[in-house]
């Protein structure tokens, strides 16, 4: 088991490394009859795309999406669908610098898995990481496209940085409005300077910092998910985790609940007209792994990049000691392009929830959009 596919009724199986020719992905399990372009998969590619800003790596990537299956022009519909059939998706390599890590090819670097993945497999791409390079999370964003169109209007994905180092936003200030309208998906306006200052620092050192993304779906119907095994916190937990840097994540109020009493734990219901109406969301919007139908709340962890230019202490193959720094082109925070990783992530967990929850409980014939019907 070689382990590059996730999720069970809705399933993506990336492929490619930093430095190959192309990377992409294969999306097995989307429902016949979903408009789907080329276009439409490129606008949240390009959230993502590298050399956007001094504060992400410069390495110049245009992450032109190409669909090689699985959709078809039909002109009695007068648009483009999927088949049902697996699509493949295909995205070009076209600014690699091997050379620019000619000089750690037997050593490795720390912080990264280039020991680990030696330790299993004896042999490891060394360019630029290979297979374990955050460039994979490419193919993560564009199957998330594809996702987002099984859930349709209904159900909005978004993420926000909220704290990057020790700087975290005011949530007295939190505005989704703004999250858009700079660099950082940051919803505090008054924190952009702030991140601004510390990053540029950071960077001019060769250094790094981490940082922590909040996801958000409103719209997720109460049913989705399932106990014991199966279970939607469990499942979106995985994905985010299995994002590179990721070494944390918590749904809800997360680690803060253990310092809560019971009382303050409990979200409270009250009726309304459409069901519940909850008083207060520590849950994360998931009770025993099943959905509620208040908004999925998580948020993720990410360490700061391993790749910095101060010298480390380290050891090569021969089992050598050795100092090292780690040159080439790096985000100084991952978070930030992390953002629309996270949420695409997320978008693939609740397509594969929501056609899961349909295959058990009926619902006949899919229909676009209706993922967030109640």
């Amino acid at each position: 088991m070689s382990h590059n596919t996730f999720g069970h009724l809705f399933r993506v199986t990336t492929w490619g490394e930093s430095h190959g020719p192309a990377l992409g992905c294969v999306v097995d399990g989307c429902p016949p009859g979903i408009p789907l372009t080329a276009e439409e998969i490129q606008v949240w590619l390009d959230q993502r795309r590298p050399g956007q800003g001094k504060f992400v790596t410069q390495r110049q990537e245009p992450d032109a999406v190409k669909i090689l299956s699985g959709v078809f022009s039909d002109e009695r519909t007068g648009g483009q669908v999927t088949t049902g059939t697996p699509i493949s998706l295909l995205i070009e390599n076209v600014d690699q610098r091997s050379r620019d890590y000619s000089e750690i090819a037997t050593a490795f670097r720390p912080g990264h898995a280039d020991y680990a993945y030696f330790a299993k497999y004896g042999v490891r791409d060394y360019r630029g990481g290979g297979r374990q390079s955050a460039r994979e999370t490419a193919a993560r964003v564009a199957a998330g496209a594809i996702a987002r169109k099984i859930l349709g209007e209904g159900v909005t994905v978004r993420g926000a940085l909220t704290q990057i180092g020790p700087h975290a936003v005011d949530r007295d200030r939190w505005d989704w409005a703004q999250v858009t309208e700079n660099p950082f998906w940051c919803p505090d306006a008054q924190m952009v300077a702030v991140w601004e200052e510390h990053l540029e620092k950071v960077r001019k050192a060769g250094s790094s910092t981490g940082a922590i993304v909040e996801i958000e779906a409103v719209g997720v119907p109460a049913g989705w998910g399932a106990p014991i095994y199966g279970k939607l916190d469990a499942e979106l937990a995985g994905a985010l985790m299995s994002i590179n840097a990721a070494k944390g994540v918590e749904i809800g109020a997360g680690f803060a609940a253990a310092a809560f009493s019971g009382e303050e734990n409990a979200d409270e219901m009250r009726s309304g007209n459409d069901g519940p109406v909850f008083l207060s969301n520590s849950a994360g919007g998931i009770l025993g792994g099943i959905s509620t139908g208040q908004p999925v709340v998580a948020r993720v962890a990410f360490k700061p990049t391993s790749s910095i230019l101060t010298l480390r202490r380290s050891i090569n193959e021969a089992n050598a000691e050795i100092e090292l720094r780690t040159k080439g082109r790096h985000d100084p925070c991952v978070g930030i392009r992390g953002t629309p990783v996270a949420e695409a992530m997320t978008a693939c967990v609740l397509a594969d929830a929501f056609l899961r929850h349909r295959g058990q409980t009926g619902g006949g014939a899919f229909e676009p959009g209706q993922a967030g019907r109640r």
